[in-house]
């Protein structure tokens, strides 16, 4: 099978987490790693695994548009609204890793094979990824959601400049995925920092407001989903399952990182990291 040329654009832990997921893949070929400082760690990681590096953001795929034939962004939300058309006329499929909201909405456990008519999107956040299975099974099984509120917990050290500057962006997206698959009438998303040592895992809670709540009917579909996601999230497990609790349901998730080059605490960027590297690799046999 021939293998997708990726580049990856954005040169911090999670671009460069992904490299290693790159690496690793029967799918996909990394042909370049692009960030802006040639003397950053993640460069360091990429030239030890003999990947040619590029310290021209943008401009070194512009220079060199036959490097690649996708796109991994994980810039920042502000990047990815600049680089977006700059790549649509390059015509590479893009995978955007930032909230930027341009692509189309992409969950691999809910919408993985409809995604591979778009040529750019977007896989939410961290949270978001998290989240919205949970949120796409309660949809389905249940009548009348008024509200569902995620509350996702992660380790500050986990959360670099681009999650900390994209907050904003990161509620708008989160909770705009969380109607979409759900169908509920409204939506909150919350992010919390935890600088607690040592470091928290990645926990996601869940809760739905809904009218009549019916466990009995999703029970099996949540199990269904969650096996979907752990397809290619190893560490994404149900710690709380549903419990009605003042008339809503509550369910809660924990995700582990696999440690490829980030700890595993960091499951965060790992679940958005996977579930990238999912998508990249539908791509691929798609192409073939």
């Amino acid at each position: 099978m021939k293998k997708l040329k990726v580049a990856i654009l954005g040169s911090g832990n999670i671009g460069t987490d992904l490299l290693v997921k790159a690496q690793r893949s029967p799918y996909l070929e990394c042909t370049m790693f692009i960030g802006r400082k040639l003397a950053s760690p993640g460069m360091a990681k990429a030239n030890s695994l003999g990947v040619r590096i590029s310290d021209q953001s943008i401009e070194a795929i512009t220079n060199n548009p036959d490097c690649c034939d996708l796109v991994f962004d994980a810039t920042s939300a502000v990047d990815h609204l600049r680089h977006a058309p700059i790549l649509e006329q390059l015509g590479k499929l893009v995978i955007d890793l930032t909230p930027a909201k341009v692509g189309q909405i992409c969950v691999p456990a809910v919408n993985l094979t409809s995604c591979l008519q778009y040529t750019n999107v977007n896989m939410v956040t961290c949270g978001g990824q998290a989240s919205t299975p949970l949120a796409f099974a309660i949809g389905k099984t249940q009548q009348n959601i008024d509200y569902i509120e995620v509350i996702s917990s992660i380790a500050s050290r986990s959360a670099g400049p681009a999650t900390r500057a994209n907050l904003d962006e990161y509620i708008s997206t989160t909770e705009s995925a969380i109607r979409n698959f759900s169908g509920c009438r409204r939506a909150k998303a919350i992010l919390n920092l935890n600088p607690a040592q040592p470091c928290i895992n990645m926990q996601t809670t869940v809760f739905a407001k809904v009218e009549n709540p019916d466990l009995e009917k999703l029970n099996p579909v949540l199990q269904e989903v969650i096996s979907t996601v752990q397809k290619y999230v190893p560490g994404y497990q149900l710690i709380v399952p549903p419990t009605i609790e003042n008339g809503r349901i509550v369910l809660m998730v924990r995700v582990l990182g696999v440690g490829d080059y980030l700890p595993s605490y960091a499951g965060n960027l790992d679940i958005i990291n996977c579930a990238a590297i999912a998508m990249a690799e539908e791509y691929a046999k798609n192409n073939n």
